[in-house]
């Protein structure tokens, strides 16, 4: 990707921001092209977010040549857009382990480096985090600035508004940049508006602007007129001439529209707002993708991306590649709304991501794209359901979490028939702590009338969606991220019955009961046994909520051991409910080993090193059914009831 392999290499020079100040102006863009041609190389092979790190390289380069970082904050919203960042602030040596287990994290992470100085992952938490810096900064007597970068569809978000709202309100300052490319509000994008903006910010400017008010203000009679009929002409010339007022009427003053890849425009601006106080918003004008064809001309399909050829573009595919879970539901959910127009499709600003591409073309009036608003999508769906829809909402798992209120108040407790249909549950993978599904199966299965179900493959996953949007009450449907497990497909979609298991092997010695995506690797360890010389029954549960508590208890009094499998946190998940059920119906002498993620966040690294790691593969799996089998078996006393 060097255009110049001869040339110096500025970049290799710097390994902090104050190495980048000593550049000149005049060799910054240099510096910008090396750091895309270093970011597309890297990705191409570690797979990452590429067309959001590409598109604010110069905003990036201009932060860290005005501002004093660390001593200065600097918060990026969901900080898929820090690989420049990452590239400035000492990180060069080790980018090439970006998203590798023991590697760079994707996002910002404050263990791995002093200039990133709030974790993130999940969007539109910036404004709120900086504000809460900000009003920490006041109290401490302290002088540093802080930024807020959100941008990339972050601002549809409430919580976006929730933070500007309070920022205006206590007056602190903040700085809060819009990355605006095209993704979050429609911009009067002119040259005027530019130049006017950059004119503005100058102290001179500033200063002049004040004195005028002061002294219309101080005039007698007619003073406060003039004031607000200056006032009314200012707003109305920058109405015309810019989208600020909306900032305005937050209480921030507005500045822009700025052109985001004209470095000389970017520093004067932020070398003028430097030293202004209170809170004030720059809107920044980027192209997503800038720099490489391929991402500009489809920015959402490189937003985030696997391993590519840098020269072409092309994702890296096998020959004959089995189909992912989100495609097979993608497909599923059009072929059932063919059939039943009352399934109507919701996404919080990811329909690619969740399969729903088709489904949007095919039926445009039935699919919603309610942007970063996941609590909405789930209010929205129960009012669907309220008027005699089948809304299905598909969230990513780890974005579910921030609607947990929604889905118990509105949908559960309503008793509505609304499908969460819950991709990437489980272990998701490379983008590490903030992206892996592995809290949801605790946080629902409490919730009063919720179904909560996970297939062992693709072709129950279709039955599953089949059986969860003809229900007459709330389920969530829960699959892992990734490609299936290359089953055939049935030619009929078949109702599985709420709450019935299946035994998939009998055995005598243990029980294992799994989950999911951890009922193949659990028939591995089980054949494995057998060649050890024992015999272990193997069950899909299948559902989690409602559990089939005859079968279960029926198997835990005749084996006396057993193990739970789950791609999910120990505490409060299907091993817990497990342990719930014998202990509810007195079930005693039962040994029960749970094997899912302990009281952790797990790191970013590829699923089957996690898997490996946390023993939720089919050796570790083994592992812990030998261990089991250590324990003696005890006889076994029922104290109370029966299990029918």
């Amino acid at each position: 990707m060097d255009k110049n392999p001869g040339s110096r290499r500025l970049l290799e020079a710097i390994n902090n921001p104050q190495e980048l100040k000593k550049l000149s102006p005049e060799q910054l863009p240099q510096l910008a092209q090396e750091i895309r041609e270093k970011i597309i190389a890297t990705v191409a092979k570690t797979g990452g977010h590429l067309a959001p790190s590409l598109g604010v390289v110069e905003l990036t380069i201009a932060l860290h040549y005005v501002f004093d970082c660390p001593r200065d904050k600097i918060i990026w919203d969901v900080g898929h857009q820090a690989y420049a960042h990452k590239l400035l602030t000492g990180r060069q040596d080790r980018f090439q382990t970006l998203r590798q287990y023991g590697g760079l994290s994707g996002f910002p992470k404050r263990s791995e480096s002093p200039y990133d100085a709030f974790d993130t992952g999940h969007s539109s938490t910036s404004i709120s985090a900086a504000l809460g810096m900000a009003a920490a900064r006041c109290l401490n007597k302290e002088r540093n600035r802080v930024i807020a970068v959100i941008g990339d569809g972050a601002m549809t978000a409430g919580l976006a508004f929730e933070g500007l709202n309070n920022a205006g309100d206590l007056n602190k300052d903040l700085i809060v940049i819009l990355n605006d490319n095209g993704m979050s509000i429609a911009p009067n994008v002119g040259a005027m508006s530019s130049f006017f903006s950059r004119q503005f910010t100058r102290p001179t400017m500033v200063f002049l602007k004040k004195q005028i008010e002061n002294l219309l203000g101080s005039l007698p009679a007619i003073g406060d007129d003039l004031l607000t009929f200056a006032k009314r002409s200012q707003d109305s010339l920058k109405a015309f001439f810019t989208p600020g007022m909306l900032f305005e009427a937050l209480k921030f003053t507005y500045l822009g529209p700025v052109k985001g890849h004209r470095l000389d425009h970017l520093i004067e601006t932020l070398q003028n707002v430097k030293n202004l106080r209170g809170p004030i918003l720059i809107h920044v004008l980027t192209t997503k993708g800038k720099g490489y064809e391929p991402a500009e001309s489809d920015p959402t399909g490189f937003h985030g991306l696997g391993r590519f050829d840098p020269d072409t573009g092309e994702a890296k595919k096998s020959v004959g590649e089995v189909p992912s879970y989100t495609q097979v539901f993608g497909e599923t959910l059009l072929r059932l709304a063919q059939d039943d127009p009352k399934i109507v499709a919701i996404t919080a600003a990811m329909p690619d991501g969740t399969g729903l591409v088709d489904f949007r073309h095919d039926f445009p009036d039935r699919f919603y794209d309610v942007g970063i608003c996941e609590q909405h999508a789930v209010t929205f769906a129960a009012g669907l359901a309220m008027g005699g829809m089948r809304p299905v909402a598909a969230i990513y798992s780890t974005f579910m979490q921030r609607a947990y209120d929604q889905v118990l108040h509105d949908v559960c407790m309503q008793n509505l028939p609304v499908t969460l249909a819950l991709d990437r549950g489980g272990v998701v993978g490379e983008d590490g702590e903030t992206h892996q599904g592995l809290f949801d199966l605790s946080f629902l299965r409490h919730l009063p009338n919720l179904t909560l179900m996970a297939p062992k493959d693709e072709n129950e996953m279709r039955d599953m969606l089949y059986t969860a949007v003809e229900h007459p009450g709330p389920v969530a449907l829960r699959y892992p991220r990734g490609k299936g497990v290359g089953v055939v497909f049935s030619s009929t979609l078949q109702k599985i019955a709420i709450g019935k298991a299946e035994v998939l092997r009998e055995g005598e010695d243990l029980l294992i009961l799994a989950l999911g995506a951890s009922v193949y690797p659990a028939l591995a360890a089980a054949e494995q046994l057998a060649v050890r010389g024992f015999s272990a029954t193997v069950v899909n549960a299948r559902f989690v909520k409602p559990l089939d508590e005859n079968l279960i208890l029926t198997l835990a009094a005749k084996h006396s051991r057993v193990l739970t499998v789950e791609e999910n946190v120990l505490a409060g998940g299907f091993g817990s409910a497990i342990l719930e059920l014998l202990a509810d119906h007195g079930l005693t002498g039962v040994s029960v080993k749970r094997l899912g993620i302990p009281d952790i966040f797990v790191e970013h690294g590829a699923p089957n090193i996690l898997r490996q790691k946390y023993g939720l593969d089919a050796d570790g799996i083994l592992q812990a059914a030998l261990t089991a089998l250590e324990q003696p078996a005890q006889p076994q006393k029922v104290v109370w009831g029966t299990f029918n």
